[in-house]
């Protein structure tokens, strides 16, 4: 289902519309609107030893599984000002972005009306705080490369390959 499939009523003027290839355009009012994927920024967050800083969800989707600390940007917010705030809410930690690592498209849950998302990642060092899980996250820890949860208890489809990129990069070929 797309983000604009249940629009039966224009929200400026309550005429009658109807979606047509993820685009709405009200005949009555001229008012245009487009579905799209929702950003999010999630940090690779490693520490001195190399390890991977992962969160276990304690909201759905996904509820207990492991994921990056990140997400949803918020209307007109930098997504690098989003990574920061999302970190220190969901972690307690305050972080520099390092590097842009990826972006990937998902969507947010398992079901056929689960809203797409476009996913961006940047590797990322602490530089201060107090680690403790916050906001969305039951836990946080800290995984060596070798010993990353399995796939089936990784958040999002995609998450799993950002996280086999991380891995791949880091151990010995």
């Amino acid at each position: 289902m797309g983000e604009l499939d249940d629009w039966r009523h224009c929200p400026r003027c309550a005429a009658a519309v109807a979606a047509e290839a993820g685009r709405v355009e009200c005949a009555a009012c001229g008012f245009v609107t487009y579905a799209s994927s929702k950003p999010t920024a999630s940090a690779l967050v490693e520490d001195g030893a190399g390890r991977l800083l992962l969160v276990r969800r304690a909201r759905e989707p996904f509820v207990g599984y492991w994921d990056t600390p990140g997400g949803f940007l918020e209307e007109g917010e930098e997504p690098l000002d989003a990574l920061r705030r999302e970190l220190l809410e969901e972690t307690g930690l305050e972080i520099e972005p390092v590097a842009f690592f990826a972006a990937s498209s998902d969507r947010y849950g398992s079901d056929g009306s689960a809203q797409f998302t476009l996913n961006l990642y940047w590797t990322a060092r602490v530089v201060g705080g107090v680690a403790q899980a916050g906001d969305d996250a039951a836990e946080l820890e800290w995984f060596a490369p070798e010993s990353l949860p399995p796939d089936d208890r990784i958040a999002f489809t995609a998450l799993r390959v950002v996280i086999a990129d991380w891995r791949a990069a880091r151990l010995p070929a």
